[in-house]
Order: C-alpha cells, then structure tokens, then sequence
C-alpha cells in the first residue's frame, strides 16, 4: 500500500535533509535516487529542496528501488496470514522467507535480481559520483546482501535483529585497497543521529500502516 508520510514523517525528511545540508560541498550527495512510493519521493525531494537541485547532477525515480511486493499478504501480520491463509503459511515455513513469494508478490530474491540490475546502471551511469538512495525496509537489506557479499543466513540474522530505522543511513565508501580492483566497504549501518541531533524521534516502523515485514 503506497501512503505518504506522516507529520512525523515529514519531521523525520527534514531532519535527514538538514543533516545532508550542513555536510561539506564535496561530502553531499552528487546524485538522488528513489523509489516511486509516495513516502520515499517525499523524502528524496526533502533532502533534494536542501541541498539545491542546481548542485545536483541528476535526481531519477526508479521503479527497480520500490518495496517488495507482497501481493495478497499485503497489510497482513504473521498471525493474519496464518488466520487468513493458513496454506500460505505453510509454505512460507517450509520454502523460508528468503525464497517464498505469495501470489502476486516477489521474494527476497526477485527484490535482489532487480537491485543487481539497478546496480549496474549505477556503476555504468554514475561511476565516480556520490549516490544517495531512498529506499525501504527491504531494498536496503538486500543492498546490504549484495554490497557486503552476503549469504543468506547473514541478511536474515541481521533483518531479525532490528528493524532498519526511518531516515536512517547506511553509507558505503569505496576503498581502493580491497580486493584486486577495490570495493566498496560499509562505514556505517542504520545511523540515526541526524533524528537524534534534533530531538526528532527514531521510528523503525513504517509511519504509516502498511505491508509486514516479511
């Protein structure tokens, strides 16, 4: 369900845009990707009304960055689809969250097919730059998979540990001296000071009813 943020919500944008703001030049963002959900171009264009368009090199929608689909799950918790669809349930026990799509709806792995594809347009379009993407729940875990080279086991341990923060950042910095030809590396996981810096508060739900986590 696509829903734009609340009043808290937006709070939250423009805490995260005055923190982008208040970075040095060469720090900011060169480039502003985001997912077509109402609340993730709301946060974008926060952070893009901040730091100024004019100083951008381009600002794209892109529908490979939107949230996994959750098809006829949507909306429901586990108890729901449990109620609601015992069968369903059944199956997500048995094939495991990582591989089981519901009916109408996308695995972790069709949501890692398309990042893999979104990635490579930004490696051949943008290499160089300074990428900002505004994602979701689970478009930034399976960033996360893919940039760190994870297995499945991992992603999943660290998506049952916590929630990923709203506004919260994970940066990635490329290191030369990795690997043969250099790699990125992680900086920073979930980082919320820029909410907390302000007093804003720290949510790791969506702000606005919407699909389980899943």
């Amino acid at each position: 369900m696509d829903v734009p943020l609340s009043e808290l919500g937006e709070r939250q944008a423009q805490a995260l845009a005055n923190w982008f703001e208040a970075l040095e030049p060469d720090q900011r963002p060169t480039v502003v990707l985001y997912s077509p959900y109402v609340r993730a171009r709301e946060t974008a264009n926060a952070v893009i009304g901040r730091i100024g368009r004019d100083d951008l090199l381009t600002t794209v929608m892109d529908e490979r960055l939107r949230e996994k689909e959750f098809g006829i799950l949507d909306r429901l918790t586990p108890l729901g689809i449990h109620d609601k669809y015992p069968e369903l349930a059944e199956q997500r026990q048995h094939v495991g969250k990582f591989y089981f799509r519901p009916p109408g709806g996308e695995s972790w792995c069709d949501v890692i097919l398309r990042l893999r594809s979104a990635l490579d347009t930004i490696v051949r379009e943008y290499r160089g730059e300074r990428v900002l993407i505004v994602g979701h729940q689970v478009i930034v875990n399976c960033l996360r998979y893919l940039l760190e080279r994870m297995d499945e086991q991992t992603i999943l341990a660290i998506d049952r540990e916590a929630d990923v923060p709203n506004c919260g950042i994970t940066e990635y910095r490329f290191d030369p001296t990795l690997g043969k030809r250099g790699k990125l590396a992680l900086v920073q996981a979930n980082f919320v000071a820029p909410l907390e810096d302000t007093g804003t508060p720290v949510t790791d739900q969506p702000d606005m009813p919407a699909a389980p986590k899943s």
